[in-house]
């Protein structure tokens, strides 16, 4: 697997989401996608399993510097004292003294970005967090964000998939050394079903969703999220680092993108996205 720098952060560029997993399937999957060679573990407060996740963590055995744990902090920790309190809460139940990236998990907040954008920072200062950023911020709010932080935005974590363009996020983050984190990357399950995705994966000998976490990571400063309970799928989605796309398999895969693709979009959490 290779790894993603950005603004001195080093991210695996496969990593093992758990949103909407409960504590039962983080308890029984999430230590066997370490066995397989799984690094990167994605989750937040929102998620209701970081004590999940901080027990499978301290228990595998694996150093926690070899880990690149994230977490984001959801919106209604508005002010100072309720922000830094809910990520010490965090760090408690994830068994750890630090995360290596901490994201604001929407833009929309009663807590003004900036001083959302300064509680990370004093949180990195104060060593709790190594890397900060944010999720599902348009290219205005990346802009903003950087401008308004003494420390580097790394990441921005994202819905991406063949069906949405992202490609004016992904533009606006490399102007500032920004890695884009894709979540959401089966498309609520329309990927699998895909003649285009499957008939490329035919070419060679890989699924559809093994086509689409390759063309993710296979795009400069890309990382991609996988999730899966199913214990059979994990070594499927780890096993995508001994095939490239060519250009003309990526164009197509680019080019099923639509002005209706995005399905996450809740009216009381995100921004006005880019057109």
């Amino acid at each position: 697997m290779h790894h993603v720098s950005a603004n001195g952060a080093n991210i695996p560029a496969l990593g093992f989401g758990t949103f909407r997993m409960p504590d039962e399937d983080v308890l029984r999957i999430l230590p066997q996608a370490l066995k397989l060679g799984f690094r990167h573990v994605d989750t937040a407060q929102i998620y209701k399993n970081e004590q999940a996740v901080g027990e499978v963590l301290a228990q595998s055995g694996i150093p926690r510097q070899d880990i690149f744990l994230t977490t984001k902090v959801w919106v209604d920790r508005v002010g100072d004292d309720a922000f830094l309190a809910s990520v010490d809460e965090s760090l408690t139940k994830l068994k750890t003294d630090y995360v290596d990236l901490l994201l604001l998990h929407w833009p929309q907040s009663e807590m003004p970005l900036a001083d959302r954008i300064g509680a990370l920072n004093a949180l990195r200062k104060a060593g709790k967090v190594k890397n900060i950023g944010v999720s599902n911020f348009s290219t205005a709010l990346m802009a903003e964000a950087v401008a308004l932080s003494d420390a580097p935005i790394v990441n921005n974590q994202v819905e991406y998939h063949p069906y949405l363009d992202q490609s004016k996020v992904l533009a606006e983050a490399k102007k500032t050394g920004m890695s884009v984190t894709a979540y959401y990357l089966m498309a609520d399950g329309a990927v699998p079903k895909d003649e285009v995705l499957s008939d490329i994966g035919s070419r060679h000998g890989k699924t559809a969703a093994q086509v689409v976490l390759r063309w993710a990571v296979q795009q400069q400063d890309v990382i991609a999220l996988s999730k899966t309970a199913t214990e059979s799928r994990l070594s499927e989605n780890f096993d995508i680092f001994d095939f490239a796309l060519s250009p003309e398999e990526m164009d197509a895969v680019h080019g099923l993108a639509r002005k209706d693709g995005r399905i996450v979009s809740p009216a009381h959490l995100a921004p006005d996205w880019d057109d």
